[in-house]
This record gives structure tokens, C-alpha cells and sequence, in this order.
């Protein structure tokens, strides 16, 4: 595929993904380390680009490394104790320097405007402020974090209220209590807090590393909460700097966030690639199966008419209209992958309880040799039985030998039952295939 059709197919296939995600809230995360690198102005531009194609962003930082840059000039060793910072006066001291430092450079590479640049026109706004109510973690195994804290509650209608500004929302890792105390906070905690609080469609969390199972070094695409859970109980020398996303992105999808991106921030442009391609770029954590077969909605129309289009204008599939679909939506089931239909099949049976018909089986070419065609026939296979169908017919013109493969057999036109024979059409001459529930 030549370059110009190349641009063609990938913007038409990012196409739906910028349709879903316009107007929801992600809450996107990223350490201190993402800051200081070199190649920090390309997720800046990312950023810029996602405001600008409708998406309301709050963007969370983290300030570790500038926190111990900061110490180390003082010759102040950095105190941990359970991977959290123990805060005295000097490192207050120095947290207040390194948050306030870091998020004047991010509203600063923000507000870029340069001709011939990314961040052309794009004339973002940037809010920060107190969205943070944070107390005292205290003393824990007889250890004083001093100043060091955990959020106590998300200012959310506050931050509503500048999303709906269309400005983008900066937090840095600071929590204020009610009488005026400062505290120094996990970014991941406040991304966490923030995502819930605000039920934000996603928690985006840019990590030091590709998530990988430890074992094979393969890289996870995608799990559930319940799964990541398990994996980390059995990976319990996992380093913290997976570990602590993972466990936000389990609590956030226990506590009602549908999917959370573990991507590795040292590849460039993969904010894109996870956000508007088929199979993405990080790990995928949702709170419920990513690939779900169900049954169809009269929402789903719209998703079984572009994946069936193509099938229509090849001869595969018989053409229907939206007014046919929707009046037999009962009759369909789509496998949906992120929110996008990637397969269908509908059973047609007369409701006397004799006969059924499969119909417009369709998976993405995308996804297809995974089994996918397999898996809606077993259920459709399963919902007959449940109808207690005695035959099950299929026409077809192009695929008839994947039915037979699955036991159907080769029958006539004449053995059809009347209102099946009706609608049959000369012109298409397709296979007429046979074959009983029992």
C-alpha cells in the first residue's frame, strides 16, 4: 500500500475512535521522569491534539526525580519507607519548589503557538488550582511521614466546571487540608481519585516501561481488574514502577472506571496509537471483558451497517436496510471490541418453534482467523436449542462450505419452508444448506 492510501485507510479507521472519544473526560498521568526527558514536547503536542479533537483532559504529574534533585543539592538523602516519600520540613521544602517549577513548564509548553509547529492555533488554556483535599498519612510500622499524605476528597465539581471551559486541567502532587497544611502526594493516588471522582471514560497512566508478563516477556494487550488483580498477587517481586499503576489501574476500574492504558511513555506517539487504533499500543485494563458478545441494541444499527457494507457490495451478504435491521434487531448478536461492533450474526426463526434461519454472519477483516465466526455460531447454536428449532437453514453464495465444515448440508430450494422460499432470490442463485438441532 502506497503511502497516500495508507494516510487514507488509517485516518478512515481512526475515524470512529474520534467520534467515541469527543467530549469524554480521560485523566491522563505521568511521572516527573516524563518531564525532565528529552522527548517530553511530543506528549505535549499529544495533549494539545486530543484538546483539540474534543476530549476533556485533566492531566496529573509527578515530581519524584525533581523532589530528589532538589535533596541531593542540599547533600539531604531521600527517606522512603513502603515506596512513599517520608516529608519532613526540609523535603516540604523542596516539593513545594519542584511542583510549583514543573507546572509552570507544563503550562508553558501548553501554551505554545509557534507557526509550523504542532501546537499551531491551538490556543489551549490551562487551570490549575486547590481540586485537592488531602490528609495526613501519619505513622505507620512506628515511621512519621511527617508531611506526606493521602487524598481526602476530590474538588470534582470544580474541575467539571473548567472541563466544560474546554480548558485542560493541571494537577500537581499536592493536597491542602482545610486548615492550610500542605501535603505531598502520590501522583498515581491522585489520578486515581481524580478518575473516580469525576468518572472519567479513562485513566491513562504513561509508565517507565511496557507492561509485560515477568515469565514469557511478552507484552499484556489486554485484562480485566479481576485478572490484574491475580497477576499481581502471583508477581509479588513485580518492581514498583509497574506495580504502582497497576494497582491504580485495579482500583479504578473497582470503583466504576470502564478502562485504564498502562502505556510506555518512551514511545513516541503511542498516546495516538492507543487511543485511535484497532489494537492499540499499551495494556488494557477494564472493569468488565474487552471483547464481549451480546445481544444487538438498536444503538448497534449504525456499527452493523458499516461492518456489512462492504460484505453487500462484494455479493456475500444480501443487502438490508436500517428499517429491515431495526424492525429484526431482536434476531442479531454483535461482538463488540471497545466499544466498536466487530462482528455480527442474526437467527431468523418463525416462532412456531420449527425452523430457523443464520443469517448476515460478518466479522472485521481486522479481526478475523481468531475464531470470532466460530464463537457467535456456537451462541447462536446454543440460542436455537434454547428455542427448541428443529432445522436450521442457511443461504449463501460465498461461504457454504464453512457451513458444511460445521455440519450443515447441501439441500434445494424446494426443501425450503414457504416463508424462507419467499424471500429467496433467483438472481443471487445462493447454496441453500440444511442441517437439524438435535
Amino acid at each position: 500500500m502506497d503511502l497516500p492510501n495508507a494516510f487514507v485507510s488509517w485516518f478512515r479507521n481512526s475515524s470512529p475512535y474520534i467520534h467515541a472519544h469527543r467530549n469524554k473526560t480521560f485523566v491522563i498521568s505521568f511521572g516527573g521522569e516524563a518531564v525532565l526527558a528529552e522527548d517530553f514536547d511530543h506528549h505535549i503536542h499529544d495533549f494539545a491534539l486530543l484538546s483539540n479533537l474534543g476530549i476533556r483532559l485533566v492531566l496529573v504529574h509527578g515530581i519524584r526525580p525533581q523532589i530528589n534533585q532538589r535533596l541531593q543539592a542540599l547533600n539531604i538523602n531521600a527517606r522512603f519507607h513502603r515506596n512513599l516519600r517520608i516529608t519532613d520540613e526540609i523535603a516540604l521544602q523542596c516539593v513545594k519548589e519542584a511542583a510549583g517549577t514543573v507546572r509552570v513548564e507544563i503550562e508553558a509548553l501548553l501554551s505554545m503557538g509557534l507557526a509550523n509547529s504542532p501546537m499551531a492555533g491551538s490556543g489551549l488554556k490551562v487551570a490549575s488550582g486547590n481540586f485537592v483535599t488531602a490528609k495526613p498519612l501519619g505513622v505507620i510500622d512506628g515511621v512519621d511521614y511527617g508531611h506526606t499524605g493521602e487524598v481526602r476528597r476530590i474538588d470534582n465539581q470544580a474541575i467539571q466546571q473548567q472541563l466544560e471551559q474546554k480548558n485542560i486541567v493541571l494537577i500537581s502532587p499536592i493536597g491542602y487540608s482545610p486548615s492550610g497544611e500542605i501535603f505531598n502526594l502520590s501522583a498515581e493516588q491522585i489520578a486515581t481519585a481524580v478518575a473516580i471522582s469525576l468518572k472519567a471514560e479513562k485513566l491513562i497512566l504513561l509508565t517507565e516501561q511496557s507492561f509485560q508478563n515477568p515469565e514469557t516477556q511478552q507484552p499484556i494487550r489486554q485484562i480485566t481488574a479481576d485478572e490484574a488483580a491475580i497477576f499481581l498477587r502471583n508477581q509479588p517481586d513485580m518492581p514498583e514502577l509497574m506495580a504502582l499503576p497497576l494497582k491504580a489501574a485495579i482500583q479504578s476500574c473497582q470503583s466504576g472506571v470502564k478502562r485504564v492504558h498502562l502505556i510506555d511513555r518512551n514511545v513516541d506517539g503511542i498516546l495516538l496509537l492507543e487511543l485511535f487504533s484497532h489494537d492499540g499500543a499499551g495494556a488494557l485494563i477494564s472493569s468488565t471483558p474487552f471483547e464481549a458478545l451480546r445481544a444487538a441494541t438498536l444503538s448497534d444499527i449504525g456499527g452493523i451497517l458499516e461492518l456489512i457494507k462492504p460484505l453487500e457490495q462484494q455479493g456475500k451478504l444480501t443487502k438490508r436496510s436500517r428499517e429491515k435491521i431495526e424492525m429484526e434487531i431482536a434476531d442479531y448478536i454483535v461482538l463488540e471490541r471497545d466499544g466498536l461492533i466487530i462482528g455480527c450474526l442474526a437467527l431468523h426463526s418463525d416462532g412456531k418453534g420449527q425452523f430457523g434461519t443464520i443469517a448476515c454472519l460478518a466479522v472485521h477483516p481486522d479481526y478475523q482467523g481468531s475464531a470470532r465466526g466460530q464463537r457467535m455460531f456456537d451462541h447462536i447454536c446454543q440460542k436455537a436449542k434454547q428455542l427448541k428449532l428443529k432445522n436450521l437453514f442457511v443461504l449463501s453464495t460465498q461461504t457454504a462450505h464453512w457451513f458444511i465444515e460445521r455440519g450443515f448440508q447441501p439441500s434445494t430450494i424446494d426443501s425450503l419452508p414457504e416463508p424462507i422460499r419467499a424471500l429467496y432470490n433467483p438472481a443471487r442463485n445462493s447454496k441453500v444448506l440444511c442441517k437439524a438441532t438435535d
